[in-house]
């Protein structure tokens, strides 16, 4: 992975700034984009000073902007990481359409973004590698609260691989990954619409950080669906074999 420029998205905490503390460790070059400019300073001050850029990854006009400062600076780009997310607790006979705007817009809308503003890119290189961070919750919407959040994260499963489908028709050797971690000990339930648990009291959390060394492995060797836990992908043919 040495010299690997990595877009992370949403990288200012959690899985996206443990993700590139990991690569750092692994000798790639990530790039921190998120709103935040305090935080992604302090992640970058922990990643060798890597290249930060402020951004709100829900316009696409700004996301565009992100690969445009990338290419401008560094002439390439290998691989990007649509891991910008929110979750929403809410019960679905209660939802608004304002909950359901916010969910598309953060979990699905910037991910679209990202995926056709490096398009381009990897189309005239021929090679290259998205990484769209899902979740469990979109595989299995377990966790009823959480029912808007897992509707978007179904819709990205389904866009990323229709997406998947387009590209390597053309050109195979485009990957586009769909990561699917589980409960991760980070600041998501306390930052989720309408506010919610820590995810650090949920019972089996992952850390960040182990999180992030299977999704450095997930860049490092790619393929297309990849869990936190391999455990997981039983859990989800389990769950279907029943219904």
């Amino acid at each position: 992975m040495k010299d690997t420029i990595v877009v992370i998205t949403g990288a200012s905490s959690g899985i996206g700034a443990a993700l590139a503390l990991e690569l750092h460790r692994r000798g790639a070059r990530p790039i921190l984009v998120a709103r935040r400019q305090k935080e992604l300073t302090e992640v970058s001050s922990r990643c060798g000073g890597a290249r930060t850029i402020v951004a709100d990854c829900t316009k696409r006009a700004e996301v565009d902007r992100v690969v445009a400062e990338v290419l401008a600076k560094e002439g390439r780009l290998d691989v990007w990481v649509n891991n910008a997310g929110r979750g929403i607790t809410r019960a679905p006979s209660e939802l608004t359409d304002a909950d359901l705007d916010e969910m598309m817009t953060v979990n699905v809308k910037s991910a679209l973004y990202g995926m056709q503003a490096v398009l381009p890119h990897f189309k005239a290189h021929g090679t290259g590698q998205i990484v769209n961070v899902s979740s469990m919750l979109g595989r299995v919407p377990f966790a009823m609260p959480r029912s808007a959040y897992a509707a978007a994260k179904h819709f990205l499963n389904a866009l990323t691989a229709t997406f998947r489908a387009e590209v390597q028709a053309t050109h195979p050797k485009i990957q586009i990954t769909l990561f699917s971690p589980g409960a991760v000990a980070t600041d998501f339930g306390k930052n989720a619409l309408h506010g919610g648990v820590d995810s650090r009291s949920l019972p089996n959390v992952q850390s960040a950080e182990e999180v992030a060394a299977v999704l450095a492995q997930a860049i490092a060797d790619p393929k297309p669906d990849v869990y936190s836990r391999p455990e997981y992908k039983q859990s989800v043919i389990d769950y279907f074999s029943k219904l």
